[in-house]
């Protein structure tokens, strides 16, 4: 008997092993929830925001930090995504001088080995760069505030995150730039000052966001098995699956930015171990934008402007695929 069938065999069963499970697009849970009326009262939902109640003291017993300097960053203004059964949404106004934006960080309790986080987001019609933007991310022991550690190793039993950004990679993308996972977690690769400085992965594409227009952003962390480099990354754009990162994902060669998913990549990611011991998981959602002047300087940009104004909305944390709002 030839052994070539053996060999194939053997070849399939390999690649099978590596293939990410399907994960949905369009519709999720929104669907049973028009308008996404009472999702907060489904099982899956951990966190809704909307922003009706129109002020910002209303969002203190839902959220645990709300970081907004001299009361000058946060507003509730009436805006909203078409898709929206309500009328308001929150500004978030980065002022050069003043500021470096603001945020909203929310404890998970209990921590979560999967979570989805859904919101709606609009950038101005002119809007420029900035520097980090809105994630999850896991603590040990979780906090109820964020912790500042760039530039050092995420170990996995203290630490992870994995925030979606635009990034302008380093001017040579049309600002607000093109969306990137920007990720801290155990097997992370070091910068070449010596430092960690986050690695930043990259849908094959780099997809934007539209200036002036309202885009549904969804992103899914799933923590991998303590002992296996299991664990799993994605981003839907609109409802559409845009980046399913794990096991097996093809991709360009690592640089000292990280790396672009690419279906005919000549490197296969082994997946993320984002956790070493059981007590660190997904324990915390922050809506973030945050803005400073190196922002600028990494993209060569000589004349920054001095506001920088970004609009949210819809937010669903849960442990299922929400999707977009589900019209009326």
């Amino acid at each position: 008997m030839s052994s070539l069938p053996v060999q194939t065999l053997c070849l399939l069963l390999a690649t099978s092993a590596l293939a990410l499970d399907p994960l949905p697009e369009g519709p999720g849970i929104s669907q049973k929830h028009p308008g996404d009326s009472g999702i907060e009262k489904h099982p899956a939902v951990l966190l809704v925001e909307n922003f009706e109640e129109g002020a910002l003291e209303a969002l203190r017993p839902r959220w645990n930090e709300i970081e907004n300097k001299d009361g000058k960053v946060l507003e509730i203004v009436n805006e909203h995504p078409d898709a929206s059964s309500g009328s308001k949404c929150l500004q978030v106004t980065a002022t050069l001088g003043e500021n470096t934006g603001g945020h909203l960080f929310k404890r998970l309790d209990p921590i979560q080995t999967r979570v989805f986080s859904r919101f709606y987001v609009k950038f101005a019609e002119d809007a420029p760069y900035l520097h980090h933007f809105s994630g999850l991310g896991g603590y040990n022991p979780p906090t109820n505030w964020p912790q500042g550690s760039a530039g050092k190793h995420a170990a996995g039993d203290t630490r992870f995150s994995a925030r979606i950004e635009p990034n302008g990679s380093y001017g040579t993308l049309a600002a607000p730039g093109g969306w990137m996972f920007y990720t801290y977690w155990n097997d992370m690769k070091q910068s070449a000052d010596g430092g960690f400085w986050g690695n930043g992965l990259w849908p094959e594409g780099r997809p934007g966001p539209p200036r002036g227009q309202w885009q549904c952003v969804e992103i899914m962390v799933k923590c991998n098995e303590v002992g296996k480099s299991d664990g799993e990354l994605a981003l839907w754009l609109d409802g559409k699956l845009s980046t399913h990162i794990g096991p097996g994902t093809k991709t360009g060669k690592w640089t000292g930015e990280g790396f672009q998913v690419a279906k005919d990549g000549e490197s296969t990611f082994e997946g993320f171990r984002w956790r070493t011991v059981p007590e660190l998981a997904v324990s915390y959602f922050m809506l973030s934008h945050y803005v400073t002047e190196n922002a600028y300087r990494q993209n060569n940009v000589a004349n920054p402007p001095k506001t920088n104004r970004v609009w949210f909305d819809d937010i669903v944390i849960a442990t299922e695929y929400v999707g977009p709002v589900s019209k009326r």
